[in-house]
This record gives structure tokens, sequence and C-alpha cells, in this order.
């Protein structure tokens, strides 16, 4: 198999040059047994209270997509989604105009599927997200209404599907891409700000905690893995909210990397100021998206290069207190969103579509392996690694 090929040659490639990569790409010789199967698996090489979380695929681009449903239909995924990740997200079944499509019709039916998953797999959930300018629904953003008519929509929306999962999410993204590259609020795209005034974040917030007090509430962007104008519009602004009373817990950064650009070396550094206001902070939908070659495969450098992004921000969310969730925006290329939109480019996840992993899973397994053990925790089975 290619795909098999492929990462054996990667590994190789990277030997000389990539410690962390030899032993990541070291297990034991044999067959794992069945009885040890599920313990070769992110989640069970983590740290105790570190969440290891993915995206749950379906809804949204993948309706337009030359195949059904991945989380309904794909029977090989939902397994390894439920052997790999004690945490789950749903990469579009929560969003507006998937769960609310009509003005006085709610569709709950595959987020309730999400969550019920998570509970029989026990693994905790993140949900995504409760205002935001993008996947709004038609009738929505075309609608005639008054602003108090339009609080109500948001008020009402918020108290519903929170209150609806009660006790059953960990952590809401409560607002999510806020701001503009230039730290400005997106006053033009976001029908909440533009119509009610920045004032409905706060209300957002206070909303959702009404209607959970127990669910951890976040911000969440895409760009702010840095310290840069929106990231510290963010830090700002949460510290606005916080002399205010606002019931805000977390900050998270997405961090959809590409390779095409560096690494954003200060990830850790702007992850500990926002856990120095008293936060906890995520990683929320990691991928590491690439350049392809003109065939569609990535050489074996390529691979290293995503492995080391990947590696660099398990770490750095590891070295912070209270970043205890890490969520990787989907595992498998086969169901990725990134060809959908970024042309020629692709291969952003860690498994290739037959389910087989690359180097950067491998490097990531071993990674949590061993902060599991310089934990002081035992793990019997774990990588070697580890040992």
């Amino acid at each position: 198999m290619k795909s098999i090929r492929l990462v054996t040659a990667a590994i190789a490639a990277v030997a000389l040059t990539s410690p962390a990569l030899v032993a990541a790409a070291s297990p034991d010789q044999g067959e794992v047994s069945a009885g040890h199967a599920k313990k070769d698996s992110l989640r069970w090489v983590a740290p105790k209270g570190f969440y290891i979380g993915t995206a749950a695929a379906g809804g949204g681009h993948h309706e337009s997509q030359p195949y059904p449903d991945p989380f309904t239909k794909d029977l090989e995924y939902r397994s390894v989604l439920a052997k790999e990740f004690s945490s789950v997200s749903a990469e579009n079944q929560m969003k507006w105009e998937y769960i609310h499509p009509e003005r006085d019709r709610y569709n709950f039916g595959m987020a309730d599927a999400i969550v019920k998953f998570a509970q029989k797999n026990r693994q905790v959930v993140r949900g995504h997200t409760l205002l935001w300018h993008s996947q709004n629904p038609e009738w929505l953003e075309q609608g005639d209404f008054t602003a108090e008519e339009l609080r109500g929509i948001l008020r009402d929306h918020i108290k519903t599907v929170v209150g609806r999962y009660k006790g059953k999410i960990q952590q809401w993204d409560v607002a999510n891409e806020i701001f503009t590259e230039t730290g400005e609020l997106r006053t033009t795209e976001n029908i909440w700000i533009r119509e009610l005034g920045p004032g409905i974040i706060a209300d957002a917030f206070r909303w959702a905690h009404q209607a959970d007090p127990k669910a951890d509430l976040y911000f969440n962007d895409y760009n702010v893995e840095s310290v840069n104008a929106k990231s510290n519009a963010y830090y700002a602004l949460i510290k606005d909210l916080q002399a205010q009373g606002v019931p805000v817990h977390g900050f998270s950064a997405q961090s959809h990397l590409s390779t095409r650009y560096g690494f954003p070396g200060d990830l850790e550094t702007n992850l500990k100021r926002f856990a120095d206001l008293g936060l906890g902070t995520a990683i929320t939908e990691l991928d590491v998206r690439m350049d392809l070659p003109a065939d569609g495969v990535p050489t074996a450098e390529m691979l290293a290069k995503q492995a080391d992004y990947y590696n660099r921000t398990l770490v750095a969310c590891l070295n912070v207190d209270g970043c205890d969730s890490f969520t990787i925006w989907g595992f498998t290329d086969k169901y990725s969103w990134v060809p959908v939109f970024f042309q020629g480019e692709g291969a952003a996840t860690v498994m290739w579509d037959d389910f087989t992993r690359k180097p950067a899973y491998d490097v990531m397994q071993c990674t949590l392996a061993k902060e599991s053990v310089k934990r002081g925790e035992r793990h019997p089975h774990l990588p070697a690694c580890a040992k």
C-alpha cells in the first residue's frame, strides 16, 4: 500500500535529524494482541486529566462531498474515533445553519448522536459554537428583525442549545472569531455585533452560564497562536469582561497551521499570559496543511516538518498549567476539510485515507507517553520511546 510505504520512507528519511521521531517510530516488535490494541492509542498514553480530542466529521461541507456522512456511515471511522480520543467536538453539527435551520425549528439529531457516542465511549464533548459570523442560516442573515427580536433570537438559541446539553458539555466555544487580523471587532461581518453592539458578547457568556453553570466558556479563534494584534485584542477584552464579572473561563487557539509559514514559536508564551489571567487555555482545531507536489504525495521531508509542527503545538500546551484540552481538527485525510477550502494544499491530518498513521501521529503519541512518565504516572504497554 502506497501510504504505508510512504510513512516508512518518511521515518527513515528523518531518522538522522529528528531524535523525537526516531523514538516515536520504534514501537515494540510483533503483532499487537487484541487485549492491548486499545492501549496503542493517543488517549491511553495521555496524562490523566489531559484530554486529547478531534472533530467528529459530518454536516457542513461533507454534505456536498461524494461520500455519506462519515460519523454516521463509516464504521471504521467511528471505531478509530472511539479508540484514539478522549474528547469530541462537533465539526459542523452544532453550528447555527445545521442545528437551527429555521427560526422555529431545531435539528438536534446529529448533535444528540455525537453526545450519546461520547458518553458511551467515556469521552468529554466540546460545544462549537454559539456566536459566530459564519455558517449562519439564511433566515437569520436575511431576516428583517428589530434589535429586540434579534437579541431574543440569540438568547433563546443559547439557552435552548446549551440547556439541552446541560452537564454533558465540558467546554463551549461561546464567541468564535470575533476579531479581525488587526484586532478590530467584526462589526460588518458579524450580525450580532453589527446589529446589537459589542455588549452582546458579554450577554452571550452570561446566557450560556445561566443555561449550564458547570460548562467552561471559551473565546476561540484562528491566527491567535502568537502575541499579535488579534490575540492582544482578546487579552484586553477578557480583562475588561473579568472586571465586569462576566463568566469567561477560557481562551483557545484553533491552530490551523501551514508548513508554508513558520511555526508560531511564541505559542507557549501567549497561552501562559492568558493562563495568568486565571483562564483555562486550549488548542481546539489543530491541523497542519502542506503544499502538495504534483502527484499529491508529500515527501519524507514534508512529513517530518508537519510532525514537528504538530509536536511543538502539543508541547506548548503541555507546558502551560490549565491547558488540558488538545483537539486536532479531524484525524484522517479521507474526510479533511482542508482540500475543499485550500486548493493545492492537503494531507493535513495525522492519518492517511486508510487510517494508517503518519509520523505526526507517532511523535505525538511518544510525547504524550513521555509526559505521563514525567508526571509520575504508571501506564502498562507504553510505546518504547517512553521507557
